[in-house]
C-alpha cells in the first residue's frame, strides 16, 4: 500500500536567471500528484502563450469581478495590468489530496505568506505552505547566467541583476533556501525537502 502524503501548497521565489524554471519543470516531471499554479492576468497573451497553460487571460471587467468577490490569494498590477492568483484551484488540488506549486516574485510571495499567516492551523493552505527561495551562486555566475543566454539587452541584464540583489536581500523571508550552483544537486534538495514535507521519507 502507499503510503498516504501530506498535500503541500509550495510557493517558490527567485532572481531571473537562478533556473527556477528548469527545477520547477524537473519536479512536475518527477511528482505526478504535483500540479503548477496558473496565474491569472488582464494582459494580451505573448508570442506563443496559450490560455490556460501559460496564464488565465481574461478581460478587467472579469478580473476586477473575481477581485470584488476576494477571490484571490494575491494579485498586483504591473505595467497597467492585472496579475493574480486564484485560491479555489488550489483548495480544489489540495481537497483532492495533490500538492500545488506557486511560482512568485517575492512581493506576491509576502502577500500569500500573510495571507495564509491568518488562516486556523488546520486550514489545508497554511497545514502544507511550504515556501522555497533559488539562490544563485553568486552575483557574477548569476550576470554570466543571464549574459550567457543571449536574450536580453545589456539595461535588461543590468535591471535584472539590481532587481535580483533586492530580492537576494528578502531571501531569509522564506522557510528554505536552496543554492543552484549544480542543477543536480539543487534539484536532489528541493525533492529531500519535498520529500520530508510530504511526509514521503
Amino acid at each position: 500500500m502507499e503510503k498516504k502524503t501530506k498535500p503541500l501548497f509550495i510557493v517558490m521565489s527567485a532572481p531571473s536567471g537562478c533556473g527556477k524554471s528548469t527545477l520547477i519543470d524537473l519536479l512536475l516531471q518527477e511528482y505526478c500528484d504535483l500540479q503548477y499554479s496558473i496565474s491569472c492576468t488582464t494582459r494580451e497573451p505573448r508570442g506563443e502563450e496559450e490560455d490556460g497553460i501559460d496564464y488565465h487571460f481574461m478581460p478587467v471587467e472579469r478580473f476586477k469581478e473575481l477581485l470584488a468577490e476576494n477571490a484571490f490569494l494575491e494579485h498586483a498590477e504591473v505595467h497597467g495590468n492585472y496579475y493574480g492568483t486564484l485560491k479555489g484551484p488550489i483548495e480544489e488540488v489540495l481537497a483532492e489530496g495533490n500538492s500545488m506549486i506557486l511560482d512568485i516574485d517575492v512581493v506576491g510571495a509576502a502577500k500569500v505568506r500573510d495571507y495564509v499567516r491568518k488562516l486556523p492551523p488546520t486550514d489545508p493552505l497554511r497545514d502544507g505552505y511550504v515556501d522555497i527561495f533559488i539562490n544563485p551562486p553568486d552575483m557574477q555566475t548569476l550576470r554570466e547566467r543571464l549574459e550567457g543566454r543571449g536574450t536580453d539587452a545589456p539595461e535588461v541584464i543590468e535591471r535584472r541583476l539590481a532587481n535580483a540583489e533586492g530580492e537576494i536581500a528578502r531571501a531569509d523571508e522564506y522557510m528554505f533556501q536552496v543554492t543552484n550552483d549544480d542543477l543536480t544537486i539543487a534539484y536532489k534538495k528541493l525533492c529531500d525537502l519535498i520529500d520530508v514535507k510530504s511526509g514521503r521519507m
